[in-house]
């Protein structure tokens, strides 16, 4: 990194950052508001927080992007459509076209830095990934709409930084913890109705990334990202992990128990569950919008059953940055935080 530039993003910049009424977006935002950033928040409902500047809107919205990136130094983009299932035309309006309008907007206002949260699904086809770099964007093969527009619109942001602004993709990876509705709810609801299957052994090893964790490798992505200006685009993308692969039936079984329901007992053989998954798919497609997300899919089968973890180490030297809560002390932190309040979510 010696032959990078030293310049930083630091309080009181403002940056804007989007999708806030989810764990990670409203984490990240009430933590710069702590160092002292000016944070304004873009996003449909409201996100809770007191010490920013919030705009309510969504990215298929033109006058409320445009209201929020006006003045801003730099924009931390990760409002997204985050599902298994639904209409692709969805997922393109919020994921592409919304992103595409971010970046239009951050032209027209001269806003020079956007760090770009993306997600490994990007660039998984189903097959292992075994101490893997942060691949290309893949939408040809990418698993399932969600992955399939965000890889999209990475290959977006990254013809946006070939002309003049500084891009920084962030890839976390399963990103779990107390507040968490998506991952850590689920896996504790279904452990608790007795409807958490284990694929197969159990044994893949598997990434994840503690809320905590998280937090503190956007803020560091914030300042640093004038420092990438000059990288090419395959080093402007960044995987974050805690770095500490788990076979994946240890850390179901441990966020299970964290939550104080009994380990999984229902085995399924990989191939059995893609086969649901696929039948479960068409199903939820024919029936129309749900609540819940589908109990199985493919991507969802091909997640629990097969190895993807990372290698940190150009992440950690580009951030300057490495996580400070393990896998071990994360669980800890959510068994009490569930014992003290009663619920996963804060």
């Amino acid at each position: 990194m010696s032959d990078l530039s030293s310049a930083e993003i630091l309080p009181p910049a403002k940056v804007l950052v989007t999708g806030a009424s989810g764990l990670l977006g409203r984490s990240v935002a009430s933590r710069l508001a702590e160092l002292g950033y000016q944070v304004t928040t873009l996003q449909r409902s409201a996100s809770g927080l007191s010490t920013v500047r919030e705009v309510r809107g969504s990215l298929t919205d033109p006058q409320a992007v445009e209201e929020a990136v006006s003045g801003q130094d730099a924009i931390i983009h990760m409002a997204a459509k985050v599902s298994v299932s639904g209409r692709r035309e969805e997922f393109e309006q919020v994921n592409i076209e919304g992103t595409e309008r971010i970046f239009d907007a951050a032209w027209a206002e001269g806003v020079e830095n956007v760090l770009y949260v993306s997600s490994p699904s990007v660039a998984h086809a189903g097959e292992s990934l075994v101490g893997a770099p942060a691949g290309p964007p893949d939408p040809d093969h990418a698993e399932g709409h969600y992955a399939q527009t965000k890889a999209e619109a990475e290959l977006i942001a990254e013809a946006r930084a070939s002309v003049g602004i500084n891009v920084l993709i962030m890839r976390p990876h399963l990103v779990w913890g107390p507040g968490d509705g998506q991952l850590t709810k689920r896996i504790i609801d279904r452990a608790r109705s007795g409807r958490l299957p284990l694929l197969g052994s159990g044994a893949p090893l598997v990434d994840t990334l503690y809320i905590d964790n998280a937090v503190d490798a956007f803020a560091a992505g914030l300042r640093r990202l004038p420092q990438i200006a000059e990288l090419p685009a395959a080093q402007r993308r960044l995987v974050v992990t805690n770095g500490e692969p788990r076979p994946i039936g240890e850390l179901l079984m441990g966020i299970a128990a964290a939550g104080g329901a009994k380990p999984p007992k229902l085995r399924v053989p990989p191939a059995v569950a893609k086969a649901a998954g696929a039948v479960v798919e068409r199903l939820w497609a024919v029936t129309g919008p749900h609540q819940d997300e589908p109990p199985m899919t493919r991507f969802l089968a091909e997640q629990l059953s097969t190895a993807h973890w990372f290698d940190q180490r150009h992440t950690r030297e580009v951030l300057g940055w490495s996580p400070q809560v393990s896998i071990d002390e994360g669980l800890l932190k959510l068994a009490r935080h569930i014992r003290r309040t009663g619920r996963v979510l804060n």
